[in-house]
């Protein structure tokens, strides 16, 4: 199948900000803005104090410090790639109803890059390696937001696009998870092991042949990069390959400085070096996607070789956690087009017209809405709910069939229908033995279900996972002195505490508010061991000498 995407206009981080600035959709900030306590609770307002979908913008800050007033040289862009869907259009060159055309053509036709000399690569204007790293030019470089302060025990790295290869195959993964920053030269990584994502399994392939998995981290990239890094492509298929069919030509690539892999030649900032496969250290907490705090558990880290960079690099920053964020925006399309397809394209349920995934408080993954044309057999909507169900390890608590009259992006309007067009004697099935999947887990009762399940706090939880109130304060004195919108507080709009909030913890995010974040780095390397799995909650070994 030829990719017919030949006539789509493609653009790095700075051409993509220069779009948004001329379509009024970015807000320049030049004042200091501390990155540890006010960075992310600014921007978050956007998202619960009010403000409509329409008015919300792409935030570029341009005189950032940390808690020790150390001022850095690279601005942060933070919500740029998706903070609305009026951003995710600009990034993708189309409107939202080409979107998922836009998707299935890309993944049917992958484009091979166009590999590129280094000296050529704007990634490599700057190389830092060796003793460098160590000397003020290292991951302390970067000026990495902390995402939810009072809860996060360090800066994390949020848009941070994981590169690793099948040792066997050569085939790339690309996925985007979180970073946390644990020493100058030490970079964690947290793959979804629930969701058997392509870095995780290339991990399992390297430590099977007891070698560290070499591994490139971008930061700051054109927007369809960004946007293939979340897609769940099938396996096998390089996500930059993707990328360059989302545009209608090959991506420049370059081979990294110190490990055997290929990144955008236009990238920001690339982190290089190995995940160790032996040793897993301890990681988070960290307000997670899903809405509550994650918290701590054994995962890898990598050892940094090189860091690179243009010389005026810009960074970028997901605001993520309680939904909506640019988070969810930026997975939303990319998974509600991956779903339809599979139910059309490899079920073959043609009367699907397509999936929407409820995205407020929920983050996409427990309520689905599958919109089906006029007289769709039955049959074919239970097949098309059973087989949403069973697409990947976990996906939807609710599925619920809809006609194309019926908002399946409207909450009350999914409840209209479920109160008069579904009689729950002969229209509900519950489907037993489900993946908790991706969210607070239940250590005593690991599995979920389908459909129908008491969604009621029955004991302890972690935090909610927005800024403490102290410091969603202080943005709001700030967003005001800027002359922003009134706000409307929309409750949830601060972190609290539900239970499972430990001393420990506490001490790691006060640390990580101040930037000594480093004092954690020191204390969870001291913490290694081989003999758990990645994801390994902490908190289930705490008997364990």
């Amino acid at each position: 199948m030829a990719n017919k995407q030949t006539t789509n206009e493609y653009h790095d981080m700075r051409q993509h900000i220069e779009a948004l600035r001329k379509a009024g959709l970015l807000i320049e900030i030049d004042r200091e803005i501390n990155k540890d306590t006010e960075m992310h609770p600014l921007v978050r307002w956007q998202y619960r104090g009010g403000i409509p979908e329409e008015d919300r913008k792409a935030w570029l800050f341009t005189n950032v410090v940390d808690s020790k007033g150390r001022k850095f040289d690279m601005p942060v862009l933070v919500c740029g790639l998706a903070g609305t869907p009026a951003i995710y259009e600009v990034g993708m060159d189309c409107k939202i109803e080409e979107v998922n055309a836009k998707w299935s053509a890309a993944i049917d036709a992958p484009l091979a890059p166009n590999i590129v000399d280094s000296k050529d690569a704007g990634c490599h204007e700057i190389v830092y390696e060796g003793k460098d790293l160590l000397s003020g030019k290292g991951l302390d470089d970067l000026p990495v937001p902390i995402s939810t302060p009072g809860w996060d025990n360090a800066p994390y790295t949020s848009s941070s696009h994981y590169i690793t290869k099948d040792p066997d195959t050569g085939v790339q993964n690309m996925g985007n998870y979180r970073g946390q920053i644990k020493a100058p030269d030490r970079f964690g990584m947290n793959t979804s092991t629930e969701l058997r994502t392509g870095g995780y399994i290339n991990w399992l392939a390297w430590k099977e042949k007891d070698e560290k998995m070499p591994c490139a981290v971008v930061i700051g990239c054109a927007p369809v990069v960004s946007y293939a890094s979340v897609q769940k492509v099938p396996e096998g298929i390089d996500e930059l390959e993707v990328a360059g069919a989302l545009v209608g030509r090959p991506l420049d690539l370059v081979k990294c400085k110190t490990v055997d892999l290929l990144v955008p030649a236009d990238a920001e900032v690339v982190i290089e070096g190995f995940v160790d496969t032996e040793y897993l250290e301890p990681e988070a907490p960290f307000g997670e996607s899903h809405g509550h705090v994650n918290l701590q558990e054994y995962n890898g880290y990598m050892d940094v070789t090189a860091i690179t960079r243009k010389k005026e690099a810009i960074i970028s920053s997901w605001v993520s956690q309680v939904a909506p964020s640019e988070s969810s925006v930026i997975r939303r399309f990319a998974y509600e087009s991956r779903n339809a397809s599979y139910l059309r394209n490899t079920l073959g349920i043609k009367n699907v017209i397509t999936v929407k995934a409820h995205e407020p408080l929920t983050s996409l993954h427990r309520v689905h809405a599958i919109i089906f044309e006029k007289d769709t057999p039955r049959t074919e909507i239970w097949r098309a709910m059973y087989g949403l169900a069973s697409f990947r390890q976990s996906e939807g608590k609710w599925i619920i069939a809809i006609d194309k009259d019926i908002d399946g992006e409207n909450a009350d309007a999914l409840f209209w229908a479920m109160a008069y067009r579904c009689k729950p004697q002969h229209d509900v099935e519950i489907i037993k033995h489900q993946d908790g999947g991706h969210g607070p887990r239940d250590l005593d009762d690991p599995e979920d279900a389908s459909v129908l399940i008491d969604a009621t706090l029955k004991g302890s939880f972690p935090p909610i996972a927005l800024p403490k109130q102290e410091f969603m304060e202080r943005a709001a004195e700030i967003w005001d002195e800027l002359g922003m919108p009134k706000l409307k507080r929309e409750a949830p709009w601060f972190g609290y505490d539900l239970g499972e909030w430990t001393e420990e913890f506490e001490h790691m995010a006060e640390l990580a508010v101040k930037s000594e974040y480093w004092q954690t780095g020191k204390v969870i390397a001291q913490q290694r061991r081989k003999d758990v799995a990645m994801n390994t909650e902490v908190r289930t070994l705490k008997d364990d000498d």
